[in-house]
């Protein structure tokens, strides 16, 4: 099976089955995709037949309402259910972080705050990916940061293991420069300040699961104890992702 599905449009979709989980299980392949922006998708395109044919029955959009409004969404179709959840709550620039500071830091910083501020959102979201009757996508504008951290609640949830999570987070490295080129194409003339834009590396979720774990205890202990998330509704989220 491939983990990374190709588009014209879409540099960053991939399948997250294949990973070991729970009691040695792994998890189904074609059940659960993350994207870079569906808003990308034309009805009619190649991309659209393609995304069509792999099956997906919902789509969970991580961006602000105003990304949405810019950039469209993921168009309508028979069957296809759509759930706008914005996780994140305090907007910023990463073509303008300083570059004299810890890079990797402040980004774990800022998936901190959306832990914290996106308690609502991110209970939903799995709540959503738990009761769907079918495959689900979620994403955000590149699939790399907002897109990152759901990857990574989900995946440690079923039982993947930290080295997987990491690894699986830093995959995101292989569309950076078609991130920077689409950047540089859409600000012309603007100086892209920070030489880490759409960068991914590990040490980034890293440093964020480690500091949920100083803070709650595990992955589980923030799901349970801070999203409000109960043991039926993780059940239901490992029934339904991981192989039998």
């Amino acid at each position: 099976m491939r983990r990374h599905i190709a588009f014209e449009r879409l540099y960053n979709f991939r399948d997250l089955g294949g990973y070991r989980g729970l009691d040695g299980r792994t998890v189904r392949w074609g059940r659960l995709y993350r994207s870079d922006s569906l808003g990308k998708l034309r009805p009619g395109s190649a991309d659209w037949e393609r995304f069509a044919g792999l099956g997906v029955r919902t789509v969970i959009d991580l961006r602000y309402p105003w990304e949405i409004e810019r950039r469209g969404r993921v168009p309508e179709s028979d069957g296809l259910e759509y759930h706008n959840l914005s996780i994140e709550h305090r907007p910023y620039d990463q073509a303008e972080i300083d570059p004299e500071v810890d890079p990797w830091r402040y980004l774990a910083d800022r998936f901190a705050e959306v832990a914290e501020d996106g308690v609502k959102e991110l209970r939903t979201v799995l709540e959503v990916i738990a009761a769907a009757g079918g495959p689900v996508v979620f994403h955000c504008a590149s699939g790399k940061d907002r897109t990152g951290m759901v990857a990574a609640l989900v995946l440690s949830l079923v039982g993947v293991g930290e080295a997987d999570v990491l690894a699986d987070f830093a995959l995101t490295e292989l569309a950076t420069e078609r991130f920077v080129a689409d950047w540089r194409a859409e600000n012309p003339g603007r100086e892209l300040r920070w030489p880490g834009y759409g960068r991914a590396p590990a040490e980034v979720m890293r440093h964020f699961l480690d500091d949920l774990a100083a803070r709650y205890g595990s992955v589980r202990g923030y799901v349970g104890g801070r999203l409000g998330v109960g043991d039926e509704v993780v059940a239901r989220l490992r029934d339904g992702l991981l192989e039998p």
